[in-house]
């Protein structure tokens, strides 16, 4: 079954990566796609490429070769960005809510709460957050010790895999990582869905019903990538670290398939999720396709 799952592995990572890279130049090639909700799609594409390609490279190096060893600077590195693109990831979809709450609650202060200089201070409130909050994860696991040699057993380098590894006291760590995932995850989806709570009670003030559909599907991409990404990561990660179980070793297997999710199944659908079911991006497809057509 190796060289399956590898070429499964493998035709979801350049998906994901040629999805994205294609979708990011899409945006800002077109004028008419230069607008705030655009704006941090291109910055959604420009993360998830990122985050697929720390992962998945060396995913693809193990599964094929015998050699399954990671340094522990490449271990240390690859969780700084898996930490970085996960807090960048949800920024950017709490971003993305804010803006469809605006843009369907207030839409007569839209232009100017949603300004580009608004935009572009909130991108990098929160690519400073994300690599802040990366950083001080990334010593807090650097700083501990461990044996000159260990399993991690996952497919990646997760920072509670690593924790569960070390030698050292990291009751304290733990801690601190159960307060990041309250204010960072749990806050931030609570924003979002009292963003769609908003969003929803104005939508249901539309007397046509097809005003209804046309306002709803402005931002139904949005949610379903909120659905697919918080879903496993509210499961993995508010779960309490004192639970334990005599099955132990199919919990850890189940939380490996779920991690596949966020890591591997949002980076490959963002693109598609945002391009197939919005007019816009079809219509900036088809003016490209028309004008090569016409060179041609």
């Amino acid at each position: 079954m190796t060289c399956i799952i590898f070429i499964g592995f493998l035709f979801i990572y350049l998906l994901a990566v040629v999805g994205n890279v294609l979708f990011a130049s899409l945006v800002s090639a077109m004028p008419q796609l230069h607008t705030p909700m655009y704006f941090f799609l291109w910055n959604l594409s420009i993360v998830d490429v990122t985050y697929i390609s720390a992962i998945f490279p060396n995913l693809l190096s193990i599964t094929l070769a015998s050699n399954k060893k990671i340094s522990f600077p490449g271990c240390i590195t690859q969780l700084y960005f898996f930490i970085f693109c996960v807090d960048e990831e949800i920024l950017i979809l709490t971003c993305m809510a804010y803006d469809r709450y605006v843009a369907i609650c207030s839409p007569l202060y839209y232009p100017l709460v949603m300004s580009k200089k608004m935009c572009t201070i909130m991108a990098a409130l929160s690519l400073l957050t994300s690599t802040l909050n990366s950083l001080m994860f990334t010593f807090l696991t650097y700083s501990l010790s461990f044996c000159p040699s260990s399993e991690i057993n996952h497919f990646f380098c997760e920072i509670r895999a690593l924790m569960s590894l070390s030698n050292s006291d990291t009751a304290s760590r733990e801690m601190v990582l159960f307060i990041e995932d309250i204010c960072l995850v749990f806050c931030t989806f609570l924003f979002i869905m009292f963003s769609y709570f908003r969003i929803i009670s104005s939508i249901l003030k539309i007397r046509s019903l097809k005003g209804r559909f046309k306002t709803f599907s402005s931002c139904s991409s949005h949610l379903m990538s909120v659905t697919l990404f918080y879903g496993p990561i509210l499961f993995l990660y508010m779960k309490s670290n004192s639970e334990h179980s005599p099955d132990e070793d199919k919990l850890i297997y189940e939380d490996k398939l779920i991690s596949l999710l966020y890591v591997a199944a949002v980076p490959m659908s963002n693109p598609f999720v945002y391009s197939l079911r919005n007019k816009e991006v079809l219509g900036a497809i088809r003016k490209i396709a028309n004008i090569k057509w016409n060179r041609f």
